[in-house]
């Protein structure tokens, strides 16, 4: 089996299982200082975490409020390590199952599907009607940082929950670590549920997934889920295309593969007034990828906006033209997860507060 042989290291390590109810401590949480020091940016981690069912620390008291401690690189392998007879408690129950259900022959069970679910944006109601019926029949979820409470109270009753989410500078699990939780429950015939914010093939890392799980045998089903760029352009009135305006759309990350401030390589067809540009995870970056925009030839008057958790109750948006965007995103404190979105669409929004030049034309008249 995938799992056991990949965390044997940790094997040696002892932990005592918390009582078997539905709630529990979080995996990881908030550190006792601000939002921007935690791992997770949620205004509502504490709570949300208290649904998953795998990690055994004991809580520490912060302004009298109970958190467990900052998961750093020594944190999460002990994580992994207190997990892990849990894990494998939790594989001979689910090949039990098969065995009786006749399903298993000779320790050896048909895998399980794994489902990649895009949950969307972040508003339940933008769900599919096959995700949630998946949500609702998986035996484990594996589910992101993006993925909402609302969501997760779709999960069945007798469903495990693992958070493997990330964020910049923390990642609960590597890539490598989900590969192979994908499979060890797979093979052993669960039904697994990948959750994923957005669509899990727009810059989720969906394709690396299920391209390691087919190469194993294991059959992957995609259900997909609306974008961050489709559902916030359309809370906001945002054309993403429009005749005579921009007759194209393009995605970008900004996440820098070193991890600084400097944006990935940004081409001169990026730059194109008529086309939309839509920047995932640009946030740290787009100070200089701004400036790179306007350095190939975008005007720097382009209407841009910066939505901060898009289609909830906590979004916050920001609109300006190009060059003053940067400064805007500072002086209002936007933080991750924040969608861009650059191009002479964006002027089309109502919600779009600097008059276009014909309404100025009008004005003066």
């Amino acid at each position: 089996m995938a799992l056991l042989p990949k965390f044997s290291s940790f094997s040696s390590l002892n932990s005592q299982p918390t009582p078997n109810h539905r709630f529990r401590q979080p995996i990881s949480s908030i550190n006792c200082t601000t939002s921007r020091t935690s791992p997770f940016t949620e205004k509502h981690s504490s709570e949300r975490y208290q649904r998953d069912q795998w990690v055994y620390q004991k809580p520490i008291s912060c302004n009298n409020h109970t958190r467990t401690p900052l998961g750093d690189d020594s944190k999460r392998e002990d994580d992994i390590a207190l997990q892990l007879p849990e894990l494998k408690k939790l594989v001979q129950v689910l090949k039990k199952k098969r065995e009786s259900e006749g399903k298993c022959s000779e320790g050896k069970c048909v895998p399980g599907d794994v489902f990649l679910v895009g949950t969307g944006p972040g508003d339940p109601e933008l769900l599919t009607v096959k995700a949630v019926r998946v949500i609702k029949s998986a035996d484990l979820l594996l589910y992101d940082r993006l993925v909402s409470n609302d969501v997760l109270d779709l999960v069945g009753p007798n469903a495990k929950l693992l958070y493997v989410g990330k964020t910049a500078g923390y990642h609960s699990r590597t890539q490598e670590e989900i590969h192979e939780l994908l499979l060890s429950f797979a093979e052993a015939g669960a039904t697994v549920v990948r959750l994923k914010g957005g669509d899990p093939l727009v810059f989720g890392r969906g394709g690396e997934e299920m391209d390691f799980l087919q190469q194993q045998g294991i059959h992957v089903k995609v259900i997909p889920g609306i974008t961050a760029a489709s559902g916030i352009a359309a809370e906001l009135g945002i054309p993403l295309t429009h005749r005579g305006i921009a007759n194209s759309v393009r995605f970008l990350t900004g996440h820098s593969r070193k991890g600084g401030s400097d944006p990935l390589f940004v081409s001169e067809k990026a730059a194109d007034p008529d086309s939309t540009l839509v920047v995932y995870m640009g946030l740290s970056t787009f100070p200089s990828l701004s400036q790179k925009l306007m350095h190939h030839g975008l005007s720097p008057y382009t209407p841009a906006v910066a939505v901060e958790r898009g289609t909830t109750l906590q979004q916050r948006t920001v609109f300006a033209e190009l060059k003053d965007l940067p400064e805007k995103i500072a002086s209002t404190g936007l933080e991750s997860p924040t969608l861009l979105i650059i191009g002479k669409v964006v002027e089309l929004s109502p919600f779009w507060p600097i008059p276009t030049k014909q309404e100025s034309s009008l004005i003066q008249a």
